[in-house]
This record gives C-alpha cells, structure tokens and sequence, in this order.
C-alpha cells in the first residue's frame, strides 16, 4: 500500500484519548476521556505536530463521526481517526480475544483446569481478532506519511506489527505493552496457530517495549521458543502527569469531594485502594487482609478505614460480574465482623469519579496495590505524587512499579494475606522522620518519568523492520 497520509506520528489504541460528540451542521467536539494512559500521552503529545490517533470508534458519535477521516481533537495539534468496526467484529476481537483470553494470559489468570476452551466459536473470534487488526492496519497505511513514526499501544493490536513491515517498510514501527508479558508456557496455552501468529504480528514491529525488564525477559524467551525474529525491545518508565492531577486537586469539583471524605472519615485512618474491579486487581486478598490486620491488632478496631475505590469494569464478561459480587459479598462480611453503631470498617465506592479518586489519593494513610500481576501501575505512583499525609504505600512484588518504588514501599507476595496484614500494620505505625523522608523518596521516585520523557524514549526506539534486519545481517 502506498504512502498517502500525511501524519508524522501516529499513535495507535483500542480506546482513543477523545470520544466524539455531534455538533451544529455535521460538525463534531471531541470531548477528552477519563483517567487512564491516553490522557498522559495527550499531554506528551503537547508541542508536537503533524500527530494523528487512531482508535476505534466506540461511541454512536464515534460511529457517526468515523466517515469524515482524521478529525482535529482541538489539543495539541493533535488529529483523531476513528476506526468502525462491525459490532459483531469489535465484540469478538475486545471481548472474546483481547480480554477473555489474552489478558487472562497475560497476566496469569488462568484456572487451566477447567479454562480456556478453544473451540470453534473462539477460532472463528480469533479471526475476527484479525479482521479487527487488519482494519487498524489500513487505517495506519492510510494517514502515516512516508517514513513516519508508528506507535502500537498494548494487547489488543498485536498483528498490526506484520501487516505494516508487509505493506509499508517505510514505517518506523514500535510497540509497547501497558500490561505483563506471559511466559512461555502461558503463552503455550493458546492454540498453536494463534500463538505463532501472535507472535509473528509482534516481530513485524521494529520494536517492542514494556515497563519492567520482567516482562521483556518473558516476551524474549517467548520470541526464543517460538522461532520467529526477535525485535529490537527495550524498557521505558512512566509517570502520571502531575500537571493535569495537580488541576483536578485544584478543581471546586475535588474540594467538594473531599470534605464529603473528610465528614465520613472523621479522625480516623485510611487504608486505600483504588483500582478497576477486576480479578488481577487482587481485591479479595486484600480484604482478607484487612480483616486479619482487625483481628490481629485490636488497636486499629474502630480508628482505621479501608476505602475502597474501585470502578466496574468489563461487566460484560461474567468473569468480571461475578469477581465483582465476590468483593461486595467479602466487604459485608468484614463489616459485619467489625462494625459498631458508629464505625464502618470497609466502605467500597465503585463509581467512576475521577475527582472523588483525586480526593482520596491525598489524604490515605497507607495505599494498598497489590495486584497478582500488573505490567506497571500507575496508581502506585499517582498517590504518592498526591498524598498530603505522609502517606505509605503496600506494594506487589508483582506489580513493574515494584522495580522503582519497591525499597521504598513495603513489599508483599500478593498471595500472602499474612504478609499483606503485617505490611498494613508496619505502614500505619511508622512515624515519624523516618515516615515523612521516606514519603518525599517515594514521592520524587513516583514522578521522576513524565509521560513526555516517556514518549520521547518509545519513539527513539522505532525504527522500520527492514532497517533492523540490515543492523543485525
């Protein structure tokens, strides 16, 4: 295919920083997502031009909006094109694949006793999987200018890295991966067709980077067993954007929430969580964890908080549905335990607030973020660029932030609620010098990688394929 778009860059995601709204005589406003990566790479994105994202068109004004081609967001210079995909398509390729299968994978959420089952509905998503790529791909092809940079964000846009080494060699390619990479033998639970294709798709890429030298050792042992070239793959930190939390701080909006937090809080500590309730967030270990710490430390009965702020998230898989009950259920048992008159020792939120996140994330006494496995984490790293309170942070061993805030957290085993208690309880009982000079090295720690330096370093890794062959020849 050849070169006719004219974008330098193009950033290339599942979800889109923008959702689009109809305006006045077949106009359309892009209207900014919520919390997330895309809304630091917008901010990475500020001072560039030439900039095209390209997403799929999930919103009816996505959908509505998709035929006009690349729409100027109003942001940085920066264009959207949206790409509509039949409904039956996106919800085999988001849904079936990327989600019920490669996330589970991915981060090692298998029960391989009784899932996944490949059958002949899954190898009939899997080629929905490629149509859904194949639409991404040609979208690429379409706005990227000759020689431009391409970066591929995550596990749902695996192939694309094939298709474009194939039909656009003037690209300079990377790929980077925001959740863990599987190992060997997780990746060896996927049919063989799939697993070769997956991993031809990712080796068309120039390059492939993640968060943790972890998840790079893993995806190289599986370009090894696979046989296919190994890609040039490297490891790039990121930060939150301290800019946009430290406005959403600022906002009426944030005020507001917190000294509704502050009323219900009263003098007590905190203990806080705030994720997506989902099953590699770990949600249930964590209260089992909370409650031992109860039943073991009389003292905190009463004068400690668990806030649990976690959003639904996939509910259209029944994986997600039922983890999701197992919490609420969980959470009423603890309370029942521990509760008086006036003291209710978990209180979960599970609506999507950022501004009431924001307002949480300053005043916790100890953050817990213990997932099973997390290709980063960025809230381990938002609370303790946030936190006024001298906050501490329980942290996953499992987590890729472990690899930078590790030796100032307090590590857990995310399997060990035992471990987990007795770190809630170390964390709470610092005082202290030590306590607030070990906040400030988490918190100058946490932002030391802004999304721009992030950004800079992923595209000084993409380079075109054939580029890379002639290197290594």
């Amino acid at each position: 295919m050849s070169a006719s778009g004219t974008a330098e860059l193009v950033v290339v995601s599942n979800r889109g920083p923008f959702s689009l709204e109809p305006g006045q005589n077949g106009s359309f406003r892009a209207r900014p997502g919520g919390g997330g990566l895309a809304p630091s790479l917008v901010a990475a994105l500020v001072g560039t031009s030439g900039a095209t994202w390209v997403a799929a068109a999930l919103s009816d004004g996505d959908r509505m909006g998709a035929p006009a081609g690349s729409i100027d967001s109003g942001q940085a210079g920066l264009s959207l094109r949206l790409v509509a995909l039949e409904p039956d398509v996106l919800s085999l390729a988001y849904d079936v694949v990327a989600n019920a299968v490669l996330w589970f994978i991915y981060h090692g959420l298998f029960d391989t006793t009784r899932r996944p089952v490949f059958d002949r509905r899954w190898l009939e998503a899997w080629e929905g999987f490629r149509v859904y790529n194949r639409a991404f791909g040609e979208a690429v092809c379409e706005v990227a200018a000759p020689g431009a940079v391409v970066l591929v964000n995550d596990y749902h846009l695996p192939l694309v890295g094939a298709m474009l080494a194939a039909e656009r060699p003037d690209l300079r390619t990377a790929h980077f991966s925001h959740t863990p990479f599987a190992s060997p033998g997780e990746l060896a639970v996927l049919p063989r067709g799939a697993a070769t294709e997956l991993m031809e798709g990712m080796a068309g890429f120039g390059a492939c980077g993640f968060h943790s030298p972890r998840w790079e050792g893993a995806f190289r042992r599986c370009v090894d067993e696979s046989g296919v070239r190994l890609p040039r793959t490297f490891v790039a930190r990121l930060g939150p954007d301290l800019a946009r939390l430290q406005e959403m701080v600022a906002s009426p909006a944030c005020s507001e929430r917190l000294a509704s937090l502050q009323d219900k809080l009263g003098e007590r500590r905190v203990v806080l969580r705030s994720d997506r309730l989902e099953p590699s967030k770990n949600l249930l270990r964590g209260l089992r964890a909370f409650d031992l710490l109860l039943e073991e430390h009389g003292r905190w009965r009463g004068s400690v908080v668990h806030l649990i702020r976690s959003y639904a998230s996939r509910e259209s898989l029944p994986e997600y549905l039922a983890y999701r009950s197992e919490v609420e259920h969980l959470a009423a048992l603890v309370n029942e335990r521990w509760a008086t008159k006036d003291y209710e020792p978990v209180i979960v939120d599970v609506e999507d607030d950022f501004a009431g996140t924001a307002a949480a994330l300053c005043v916790y006494d100890v953050l817990l973020v213990n997932p099973l496995r997390d290709g980063m984490n960025l809230v381990a790293k938002e609370g303790p660029a946030l936190n006024a309170r001298d906050g501490m942070l329980v942290l996953s061993e499992q987590a890729g932030a472990f690899d930078e805030l590790g030796h100032e957290a307090f590590g857990v085993n995310p399997f060990d609620i035992c471990e987990t208690a007795d770190a809630l309880h170390q964390a709470l009982v610092l005082e202290g010098t030590e306590r607030s000079e070990r906040a400030g090295r988490l918190r100058a720690l946490a932002v030391a990688h802004p999304p721009a330096e992030w950004l800079g370093a992923v595209l000084s890794h993409a380079v075109a394929p054939a580029a890379q062959l002639q290197q290594l020849s």
